[in-house]
């Protein structure tokens, strides 16, 4: 009988690397990360448990910063206003970028692939000047407004006055935006499988059956991530009013909306541990709509 060989021994466990590997990829990133985002939140919610007072110096108050905010008329004037434009902009925002992505995916529009990049184009156009631009064109003393009034002798709503600034704020912010969300629509509606569209053909189904039976359904997550992102951009709002600030002075406040109340208050008045309270009273606000937002779209696209 010839001797049996020894059965192989297994090789030495190693430490599994790999894991180590992935840690070393987005280190960077968390690097970034944990600096630019996590660091300054929680600096910001140190200082909102503080006072600064003339007399005594800083000393810890706890959350009556937070207490202050949440009787301060200013600040629910201010939060009020940008629901307010958050619950009429963003819907019309919205409607009619998803008009225009149906429209340009539809096949029967000419020239597609210029009114795709003519709408895409204003998202290219810094808030800055866009806002300028477009206040001075609102200008009744200046811009095309005032020179319609003289041309034509009328008297046209004046869209930098106090009644009309908010609708004002929402067409710029609707020019600016509308192709963003347009293109997030359009990407989605170009990854609807042929054979959906095949299928409605033969069973007879008309354009309005094809939109409102595969093409809606099938772009749901786009809309909420569309839906998700014009929230927090509503209450992030600060650029164009703060902007138009010194066209419309008796128009816009400084607590016109949240970001330009706690920034009056902490660079104009001082008040750092305050406005870092309102910030982040803010930030919860926000996460929570949000997240109220993605939850409704999620267990729709889960009953469909």
């Amino acid at each position: 009988m010839t001797p049996k060989s020894p059965a192989p021994t297994a090789p030495p466990a190693r430490p599994d690397r790999r894991r180590w590997v992935g840690w070393a990829f987005v280190a960077p990133f968390m690097a970034v990360f944990l600096l630019v985002l996590v660091a300054p939140v929680l600096y910001s919610i140190y200082l909102s448990l503080f006072r600064e007072q003339l007399i005594g110096g800083t000393s810890f108050v706890g959350l009556e910063n937070y207490g202050r905010a949440l009787v301060d008329p200013k600040f629910w004037d201010s939060f009020g206003r940008v629901l307010f434009f958050l619950l009429v902009q963003v819907p019309i925002m919205l409607l009619l970028a998803l008009a225009a992505a149906l429209a340009i995916d539809s096949g029967r529009l000419r020239f597609a692939a210029f009114f795709r990049v003519s709408l895409f184009l204003p998202y290219a156009v810094p808030a800055v000047v866009a806002t300028l631009m477009w206040g001075f064109i609102f200008g009744t003393r200046f811009g095309l407004i005032g020179n319609l009034n003289d041309l034509l002798h009328l008297e046209l709503p004046a869209p930098l006055s106090h009644s009309w600034i908010l609708a004002a704020i929402g067409n710029i912010v609707t020019w600016e935006f509308i192709g963003y969300n347009m293109l997030i629509f359009y990407s989605a509606l170009r990854v609807i499988p042929g054979d959906l569209y095949e299928a409605a053909a033969l069973d007879g189904a008309g354009q309005f059956r094809v939109v409102t039976d595969i093409k809606l359904p099938a772009i749901r997550g786009a809309i909420v991530i569309a839906s998700i992102f014009s929230v927090i951009g509503s209450f992030q709002l600060f650029n164009e009013p703060n902007i138009l600030k010194p066209l419309a002075p008796n128009a816009i406040s400084t607590y016109f909306t949240p970001n330009m109340y706690a920034y009056n208050l902490s660079f104009a008045g001082q008040q750092f541990n305050y406005a870092a309270a309102v910030a982040i009273i803010m930030g919860i606000a926000t996460m929570v709509i949000a997240y109220v937002v993605q939850l409704t779209g999620s267990r729709k696209e889960q009953a469909r």
